[in-house]
Order: C-alpha cells, then sequence, then structure tokens
C-alpha cells in the first residue's frame, strides 16, 4: 500500500548492526520477518497503551534514584541511632550508587533473553523486600546489606524503561517520551531529600524506608496488572527444543555480564557516557553541610526545601529536552536527506557545554563567598536541573539509535558509568569541599563537564566514521552481523521523502 507523501519511509526492510561481543556469544540471527510484521513493529500497541506503559516505567524508574537521596536530610539521625559518624553514613549512599552501577551488567542481558516484563515484575518486588529490610535494619551492618541490595534491584527499572521506550517508539519519536520517563529518574535524586527532610523533621528516619517500601509494592502491582511484554524478540524463543547443554551454553553467552563491558570497545559509546550525574550528586550530597551554615538554618526541612529547586528544573526540563532533540533529528534529516544518529546529540551540546558548567560555577563561589542571598544559589540550581533533564533525553535515545538490537546492554553501559561516576562524586565531594572549598570543587566539576560537552562534539564529527571503522574490522574477522527490523514511517513534511540510512555498530 502506497503512503502519502507527506510520510517519511525507511525503504530498506533490515539494518546491519555490528556487535562488539558477536562471535558465538551472539548467536544466530534471526529468522527473516514478513513486510506485514516489519511495518508493525512500532504500531502493535495503541498510542494509548505506549502512554499507560511510559508512565509505569517512568514510576518505577523514579524509586531507586530517590532512594539515593532521600537518606541524606537525615544522615545525622541515622548516624546517632547507629552510634556512627555522618561520613560513614554517607558512605552506605556512596555504596548504593556502586550497585546501582554494577547490576546493570546482569539486569540488561537477562531482560534480552527473558523480555523486559518479568525482570521488572521480579525487580520491584525484591525493591519492595529489601525497602522493608532496609527499615527495619537492627545495625549499621543490616543496613549497608539491605541499602545495596535494594540498589542492585532498582537500577533494572531504569534500564527497562529505556528499552521499552526503544521497543515502542520510532528513532524520530522515541527522545519526547524518553524526555518524560526520565523525568522520574531525573526529579527522584531531587525530590528524594525533600521527602526525606520532612519526614526526619517530625518522625523517624526509619519512615523514610516505610514509605519506600511501599512505593515498592505499589510499583509491583502496577508492573502486573499494566506493564505489558514490549521487546520485539526474547532470545529465550530460539532455545526450544535444544538439547540441554547446549541451551545453558547458550543462556551463559546471552547473559554474560561482560557482554556489557565490550560495548566500551566504541569510542562514541565511551563519549557519549555523560558526566552530568557527578554533577547532580556533587551538588546534592552536601547540601545539608554546607547551605545550613552559609544561611543559619536549624532544621532538616528548612535545608529540604533547598532540593526542590533542581527537582523543579528538572520538571521544567521535562517539557522541552525530548521534544528539543527529536526536533533537531528532523531538521537534519531535511538538510542531509538522511538520518544520521550522531545528530540527535546536536540538541544537547550548548546545554552540556555552557548552561549547565555555567550554573555550576555560578552556585560554588555564590556559596563560597556568600553572595546574592538566597535567590542566587536557588537560581542557578534550578537552571542546572533544567539543563540536564534537556541533556539526557538526546543521550539514551542516541544509545538506542545505534544498538537498537541490544538495546537494554547499549543502556546497561550508559548507567554503569554514570552511576559508578555518581558513587565517586557521593565518596569525594565532602572531604573535597572540606579541603579546597565548594567554589573550587565546583571549579573542577564545570571544567570536566566542559571536557565531556568536548567529547559529545567529537562524536559528531566522527561517530559515523568510528562506527564504520569498526564494522570494517568486524568484516575482516569474519564476525556475524544481526539483521534487525527497522521499518518506519514518519511526517516530516510534505514532499520531502526521506530514506533512513542503515546505521553500523
Amino acid at each position: 500500500m502506497s503512503l502519502p507523501a507527506a510520510t517519511v519511509e525507511a525503504k530498506d526492510n533490515t539494518a546491519t548492526l555490528s556487535d562488539a561481543s558477536q562471535d558465538p556469544s551472539f548467536g544466530p540471527a534471526p529468522a527473516p520477518k514478513s513486510d506485514s510484521e516489519q511495518g508493525d513493529i512500532y504500531d502493535r500497541l495503541s498510542p494509548r497503551r505506549k502512554a499507560v506503559i511510559t508512565a509505569v516505567v517512568s514510576f518505577c524508574g523514579f524509586l531507586a534514584p530517590m532512594s539515593s537521596t532521600a537518606v541524606l536530610s537525615a544522615i545525622p539521625e541515622v548516624a546517632s541511632a547507629f552510634n556512627t559518624t555522618g561520613t560513614i553514613v554517607g558512605l552506605t549512599n556512596a555504596i548504593y550508587l556502586v550497585f546501582m552501577g554494577i547490576s546493570p551488567c546482569f539486569w540488561a542481558p537477562l531482560s534480552q533473553v527473558y523480555g523486559r516484563r518479568w525482570i521488572s515484575l521480579s525487580s520491584a518486588f525484591l525493591f519492595f523486600v529489601c525497602s522493608l529490610g532496609t527499615a527495619l535494619s537492627p545495625n549499621l551492618a543490616a543496613f549497608f546489606i539491605f541499602r545495596a541490595l535494594t540498589a542492585f534491584q532498582g537500577t533494572s527499572f531504569l534500564i527497562i524503561g529505556t528499552s521499552c521506550i526503544g521497543d515502542m517508539y520510532r528513532p524520530t519519536e522515541r527522545a519526547t517520551a524518553l524526555g518524560w520517563y526520565l523525568s522520574g529518574a531525573i526529579i527522584g535524586p531531587a525530590i528524594g531529600p525533600f521527602i526525606g527532610g520532612v519526614i526526619v523533621t517530625y518522625r523517624s528516619w526509619r519512615v523514610i524506608f516505610y514509605l519506600q517500601t511501599a512505593f515498592g509494592g505499589l510499583a509491583t502491582i502496577l508492573v502486573c496488572f499494566f506493564q505489558q511484554e514490549t521487546i520485539h524478540r526474547k532470545r529465550s524463543e530460539e532455545l526450544l527444543g535444544l538439547p540441554v547443554l547446549k541451551k545453558a551454553r547458550l543462556l551463559w553467552q546471552w547473559t554474560n555480564p561482560i557482554r556489557v563491558f565490550k560495548l566500551y570497545r566504541y569510542p562514541n559509546f565511551a563519549v557519549a557516557s555523560a558526566m552530568l550525574v557527578w554533577t547532580q550528586y556533587s551538588i546534592l550530597t552536601p547540601i545539608r553541610y554546607i547551605i545550613n551554615p552559609r544561611f543559619g538554618l536549624k532544621t532538616p526541612i528548612q535545608s529540604a526545601l533547598f532540593y526542590l529547586a533542581p527537582g523543579l528544573g528538572s520538571l521544567a526540563g521535562t517539557f522541552v529536552g525530548g521534544r528539543w532533540a527529536d526536533h533537531t533529528v528532523k531538521q537534519w534529516m531535511r538538510i542531509r536527506g538522511t538520518r544520521v544518529p550522531e545528530d540527535r546529540l546536536r540538541s544537547c551540546l550548548p546545554f552540556l557545554g555552557a548552561l549547565v558548567p555555567g550554573s555550576i560555577l555560578i552556585y560554588g563561589w555564590s556559596i563560597e563567598k556568600r553572595a546574592g542571598g538566597i535567590p542566587l544559589p536557588v537560581i542557578v540550581m534550578f537552571l542546572q536541573g533544567c539543563g540536564q533533564l534537556i541533556c539526557f533525553p538526546s543521550l539514551n535515545a542516541y544509545f538506542l539509535d545505534v544498538m537498537q538490537s541490544r538495546s537494554a546492554e547499549a543502556v546497561a553501559s550508559n548507567y554503569m558509568a554514570r552511576y559508578l561516576l555518581a558513587a565517586v562524586a557521593s565518596a569525594v565531594v565532602l572531604p573535597a569541599v572540606e579541603g579546597i572549598g565548594v567554589g573550587w570543587f565546583s571549579t573542577i566539576t564545570m571544567a570536566v563537564l566542559v571536557l565531556s560537552a568536548a567529547g559529545i562534539y567529537a562524536t559528531i564529527l566522527w561517530g559515523e566514521s568510528w562506527r564504520d571503522t569498526i564494522q570494517r574490522k568486524q568484516q575482516a574477522r569474519g564476525e556475524k552481523e544481526e539483521k534487525v527490523p527497522v521499518s518506519e514511517s514518519v511526517s516530516i513534511e510534505p514532499q520531502c521523502n526521506v530514506q533512513d540510512r542503515k546505521d553500523p555498530v
């Protein structure tokens, strides 16, 4: 059936995707799909059903990041309860983020094999159980253990959510959906301390984790009843009828955590792992220690109000970031006559290279020099949150664009880098601020952000050639390729027919 002239259609039914670890570990190529199956790959679910699933995964994505910072407002109270220091309790947060960084290596390959829904449901239930264990912790050791286990479950929400968006939406649509989804994941760290501050002002710090337990139970119910499977093809389907030993060998190859690490052989993947989470946690972690003395605040709820500024900024960025990224893709499709994944990164460059670093610099020195009163740091924290969420949809969608067939693992490599850096930020920020001051620490953070923006610009310029070079090397080594359907049709403008590029990875 012919399409109207106002439609941009990808002519090819398949796109070649070379794989970094693609020898036996990637397995056989899937059977070719019929034309109708290929055309329906992004139309299997109604827009309303897609919106419901996006809302569910957004709520789930809110939980782990919220938990990572909710305890910050209660650090002195937790330290007192366990007869330890605030530094030691703060270390639990660094450990939490380390486990958030490690767990994608396990959850991502599993979701490629068994699908998104069952992994999400398992994680939600285990998050509920581990949160309850944290609330009931009788000593510091139990608190450490249950916090780490909670983090290990929570990151799967971020991987599954982003992967579901990639499963449901076309490349020219998905950044808008990612913007809404990421609002939960990015607002969580900013809203968490406010929630914790309100609770610890009037109730025990344990109530923070009882509330988190309730959220985990609600997430389990929502996933069970409203999140249907979105993955295009479960790898477990390939195991039917195989001998037991061969099944075991293939399962190990497909779920091996090393698969995620192998994606860092791609320079553009390594470059695109942004430093934005470092910035967020380096701001949020020490607020009670540097804001309270600066303004003479006495209660946790007073300092907790400062966390609302980056949270509201992130909420504002929700309405801009995804749409701006998709608009940029369509704009460059008109210019080039073809879609190049790296063009999406142009949408985040001015924010990553100017707005966010500038906000961090002004924030640090306004606190250091006691300039501008309360309004100045609040304004720049708002701008930092807004700029950050404008960047995230573009960066996450890029990972989906260039490796659709291994979307969960690509996203996992992204989150692994982010949360391991966030763990470092949480661990070093207080000693660094005490040693060199918040002004100079913010200056160093600003410099790192500018360098990461330069890396993104390098990816825009040379990312396509990097991917082509890697593909040629793999072909020279005789590595296999996978065929994945990417047939899509997106309305751009009348009389504009654009052929979607085959995007080798």
